[in-house]
């Protein structure tokens, strides 16, 4: 075995030899670049040592069984971990190799000793800090030391958690240390290649200070932020730095105050801010990805001290050519910014009518990045009328706002093309405007013409015919013939042989709002009462959270069925309801549910996500949580009210028309007005309920083909087939796709990766992301700001929910989530207000808790983790901002704004 490799002797392969530190020290050492000579001891000797230990294996089945958030027990395992490392002997063949390598190296200098885990800077996880270093480091004595320390910092509680929480076995990771010849440093820092804060690739970003590098990554002292983009210095923030750590004689380290005049002077000069950036710019180049770069600078040399990738950048859509562009997140607008994987995403591409090249292809518009989509929106962009016109937009959403942030950082503006290429954009922009375009005198002719009693019925005909004809030629076929139906009927779903007449009137409903809110503020001079929103009829999916009250309802009424769901699983959901007294009963009742709604469900929109019918546990939480939160009826009770108060809001607005001069006039038109807009207020969600019925159909097909592949051993799993495109099942289907086991192993470590990331709403392709405007002058200091979407104040304690799952409320509590979809509906019963972290006016959660009559606030950011179950919150929905009144454990104290209101 070998336990010592010099730095010269080491490249990026060298990995699960050195650890992720070691290899990328060897390879920047073995490239050129100034690092200060260093050997690692390998994971030989760490092993080796380990295995003088005959109670290892059992301490790591106790981390196995030890939960990450219980911080106390971990705590106390690592500490039993740590002391006992520190009691075994090292191996005197490992002793004498290190020792050689020290001798080799300088006897008489000091050294930094480092931990390099086999898991660390890495792509996908950098492990940054988890692990021990030691500064300073001399004599043979206090080397031999640090490394036994080293070793057992593989497991301080901190890094046992990080491996954890991040997927991580603590039996497959092991430790190599780094030993490095110290340089003492005039100046340190950390420089990125990209920048961390906005993501934009061009953009070198540095931290400086004096000392060693300590100082500020422990936040005793801010640095100075230098931002370098073309070689240009396009951003100095120069801090008072007073304090700095620096090596003592003996050894060890200390801190010290810098003297008064330097404090507030620039760390470094602007030369030298360019000639790090030149070489952080090559080491990016030699790695062939952004990296995370430690340097320092002594007299007129730097030094690096370690690079690694940087793990916390979203990754950049794939442009179709060098021109810059902007993208647009398709997850926010449609209300589920969760991992799509590659099926799903393929049927929306398919389905998108722009950027192709023929019908059954996907389109060019649409990219990917992270496992989302993101529309290409460049062309109109390119067009000033264009961004003119989203400049002077005012409907309150956060896209728009972060859109306008884009536009307004004049990139587009000066890259956008001349000429030719123009023209071609401005064709693109006039065909992808035709859509809408086209329904605008469709819907004129509803508002003007049509008798706004018959919507609900026009609106919903023809579609299940369809349908039902589209279903019958699907099943008439198999294999290849079938996936390449279903591809082209995907390239023409959006015309209106799919959808029938429901978007004409979908898009009507927008445009009678927007008129009839112009109308009462110059009438009245006022906003249009909010309660007109309210239980509007024909609703498909407040319908179902009406039936989702009916099935509680029929639930109350069998105790040992509620029993046996708190336990029940997917697999034997049904057959076990027969042998529960009362399950019978409740099934009949289940069913019914299913034949409407069975093929929603959580982050509907990919098709590849389960449905009800296939995992009936998803819905059982929000089931239970209604019986605890509502009386039997009560969600019937509440939609009658809420019917009752939209009329009285609708005769107290005609009323008070009838009174203005003109009156007679003004209150007729605003009555049928208001009688098209309670009409297709319920049909903004009947489009994506027809949607989602052929993707059941299309889902079914799928899993049928994957079924038959499994079968014939071209696939291990029913839903391996998600994780292919649909020109790849067809290649599949035909035997053209021999690597299609790798290929979709591949992308369950894509998706495993990249499932837990933020989907940035702008995205450009510098990689910088623009995020909304957060600000508010009616929110106090210390609120959360979001937007407005249903008007109200509500209080109450917060319920933190990811995902439906997870979903039982309790009485009083308020429904804090990522998004909500349709899939959502069952909880809105249950909830006293909802905060979501994304969203705008017209998306379904808002839609619902006007519905409702629910206070809520949506585009709160990381709302999720900034709020926890517990805490006492005052949601206001009619300003936009959610104050945290109490924490979770504090005492109730009277608020004097509310004394009696609550």
């Amino acid at each position: 075995m070998k336990y010592v490799s010099y730095f010269e002797q080491t490249n990026r392969d060298s990995i699960d030899v050195v650890g992720g530190k070691g290899a990328n020290l060897g390879e920047l050492t073995q490239a050129g670049f100034p690092v200060p000579p260093g050997f690692c001891i390998t994971v030989d000797a760490y092993q080796q040592i380990l295995s003088t230990s005959k109670r290892m294996n059992d301490f790591l089945e106790m981390l196995d069984q030890t939960d990450p958030e219980h911080l106390d027990v971990i705590q106390l395992v690592s500490e039993m971990i740590r002391g006992h490392i520190l009691t075994l002997p090292m191996d005197p063949t490992v002793e004498s190799e290190i020792i050689r390598a020290w001798e080799d190296l300088g006897t008489t200098d000091s050294y930094a000793v480092r931990s390099s885990a086999t898991a660390e800077d890495l792509p996908t996880a950098s492990f940054a800090g988890q692990q021990d270093t030691y500064l300073h480091v001399k004599g043979k004595d206090q080397l031999l030391d640090t490394v036994r320390k080293c070793w057992a910092s593989l497991f301080t509680d901190r890094a046992i958690i990080y491996r954890s929480k991040n997927g991580f076995d603590h039996h497959s990771v092991f430790l190599s240390i780094v030993v490095q010849k110290m340089v003492f440093p005039d100046v340190s820092g950390i420089l990125f290649t990209a920048d961390p804060i906005t993501g934009h690739r061009k953009t070198t970003s540095i931290d400086a200070g004096f000392g060693l590098g300590e100082a500020f990554v422990s936040g005793m002292v801010t640095p100075d932020l230098y931002k370098v983009r073309d070689n240009q210095i396009i951003h100095k923030q120069i801090s008072k730095k007073d304090k700095g750590i620096f090596a003592q004689e003996e050894g060890g380290t200390e801190c010290r105050e810098i003297d008064l005049e330097l404090q507030e002077t620039q760390a470094l000069s602007d030369q030298k801010i360019k000639e790090l950036a030149t070489i952080g710019r090559e080491i990016e180049q030699h790695f062939g990805s952004e990296q995370d770069i430690e340097w320092c600078l002594c007299g007129d040399q730097f030094y690096i001290l370690q690079a690694r990738p940087i793990t916390s950048l979203y990754p950049v859509p794939a442009p179709r050519d060098q021109q810059y562009r902007i993208f647009y997140s398709v997850g926010h607008g449609q209300m589920m910014t969760d991992y799509m994987r590659p099926l799903g995403r393929s049927v929306w591409k398919t389905m998108f009518p722009y950027g192709k090249t023929a019908d059954r292809t996907e389109s060019s518009v649409l990219v990917e990045a992270g496992g989302r989509l993101f529309m290409d929106i460049s062309e109109f962009l390119y067009i000033k009328r264009a961004r003119q016109k989203i400049l002077q937009n005012k409907t309150k959403d956060a896209s728009l706002s972060a859109l306008k942030k884009a536009i307004l950082d004049g990139e587009i503006e000066k890259q956008a093309p001349k000429r030719g290429k123009l023209r071609k954009a401005i064709k693109t922009y006039k065909s992808m405007i035709g859509f809408f375009t086209k329904m605008i005198p469709r819907s004129l002719k509803v508002i003007y013409f049509e008798d706004p009693d018959l919507i609900q019925t026009r609106a919903k005909s023809d579609y299940q015919a369809v349908l039902n004809k589209y279903t019958e030629e699907v099943s008439r076929r198999s294999g290849v013939d079938r996936i390449r139906y279903i591809q082209e009927l995907l390239g023409t779903f959006f015309g209106p042989k799919c959808f029938g007449n429901a978007l004409t009137y979908t898009y009507a409903g927008f445009m009678t709002l927007g008129i009839l809110e112009k109308k009462v503020e110059k009438w009245l001079h006022e906003k249009l009462d909010p309660a007109i929103h309210k239980s509007p009829p024909g609703n498909i999916t407040s319908e179902m959270g009406l039936m989702v009250g009916d099935l509680a309802d029929v639930l109350r009424d069998h105790p040992d069925v509620m029993e046996y769901l708190k336990t029940a699983d997917n697999g034997t959901f049904y057959v076990g309801l027969h042998n529960i007294p009362g399950g019978d009963a409740f099934l009949t009742s289940w069913i019914q549910f299913m034949e409407t709604y069975g093929m929603r469900g959580p982050g509907e929109i990919d098709l590849t996500r389960s449905r009800y019918r296939e995992a009936p546990m998803i819905l059982i939480p929000a089931i239970l949580g209604h019986i605890q939160t509502n009386a039997p009826g009560e969600h019937w009770e509440r939609f009658k009210r809420g019917e009752l108060e939209a009329n009285e809001a609708i005769d107290n607005l005609l009323t008070r028309l009838k009174a203005l001069p003109g009156g007679s006039r003004k209150a007729k038109k605003a009555s049928k007005l208001l009688r098209i807009f309670r009409n297709t207020v319920g049909i903004r969600e009947f489009p994506k309920y027809i949607m989602i019925q052929y993707f059941d159909l299309f889902r079914k097909v799928f899993i049928g083909e994957s079924a038959t592949l499994c079968q014939q051993s071209q696939l291990d799993h029913i839903e391996d087939i998600f994780y292919l495109s649909l020109d790849e099942i067809i290649a599949l289907l035909e035997n053209h796709l021999p690597d299609a086991k790798e290929l979709i192993q591949s992308r369950k470590e894509h998706e495993s990766r990249y499932q837990k990331c933020t989907t940035p709403h702008i995205i450009t392709s510098d990689g910088e992301i623009f995020t909304p405007e957060q600000s508010n002058e009616h929110a106090p200091p210390g609120a959360l700001i979001g937007i407005p979407v249903s008007a109200g104040v509500a209080e109450g304690y917060v319920k933190v929910v990811r995902s439906l799952a997870e979903g039982q409320l309790n009485k009083g509590e308020i429904l804090v989530a990522p998004y909500t979809d349709p899939g959502w509906t069952p909880l809105f019963q249950s909830a006293t207000a909802l905060i979501t972290e994304i969203g705008g006016l017209m998306t379904h959660g808002s839609v619902i808790a006007r519905e409702y009559g629910i206070p809520a606030v949506v585009s709160v950011e990381n709302a999720t983790t900034r709020l926890k179950d517990g805490q006492y919150i005052r949601v206001d929905g009619t300003n936009g901002f959610i104050e945290i009144l109490r924490d979770v454990g504090e005492e109730a104290v009277v608020d004097s704004q509310n004394d009696g209101d609550f």
